[in-house]
């Protein structure tokens, strides 16, 4: 019989990393909207209505979002930095 510990998941996520993955599916989303909405040009049938157009907008909404994820982790980092040469 074997004996295991079990310590729980490890946290190992920066500030910021959160936005970047929610950016990420928001975008994706946009970009298959984008798709999506732009077939029937190539396929010659009737364009969908504005609202798939509207949804296609999430492309920038989930860049928007990446960005301020990336920029909240540079933050974080640089306050360590600043923190650690405080100490040293």
């Amino acid at each position: 019989m074997r004996s295991e510990t079990r310590t729980g998941p490890v946290d190992d996520s920066a500030p910021g990393d959160g936005l970047v993955r929610a950016g990420v599916v928001v975008f994706a989303v946009g970009a298959v909207a984008t798709l999506v909405t732009v077939a029937p040009l190539f396929l010659g049938t009737d364009p969908f209505p504005t609202v798939a157009y509207l949804v296609s907008m999430l492309m920038g909404v989930g860049f928007a979002l990446a960005a301020a994820g990336v920029l909240r982790s540079v933050a974080a980092q640089r306050r360590q930095a600043r923190e650690a040469r405080r100490a040293a």
